[in-house]
């Protein structure tokens, strides 16, 4: 490195606020709103289908 640059003084701008806000947002909103679908349609609601009961005939003698 060169003891008289400034690394104030880059090539590249700031960036934006407004891109970093929305970028952290997409985020954000990927990974829990998939959650969120999936927690809402598998609720309680769902009915549990019970395995039908069958007679078990005896043989007689």
């Amino acid at each position: 490195m060169d003891s008289g640059s400034d690394p104030a003084n880059s090539a590249d701008p700031p960036p934006h606020k407004l891109a970093d806000f929305v970028g952290t947002l997409i985020a954000v909103l990927t990974l829990t709103l998939p959650l969120f679908i999936i927690a809402h349609y598998s609720s309680s609601k769902a009915e549990v289908l019970q395995p039908a009961p069958y007679v078990l005939r005896v043989l007689q003698d």
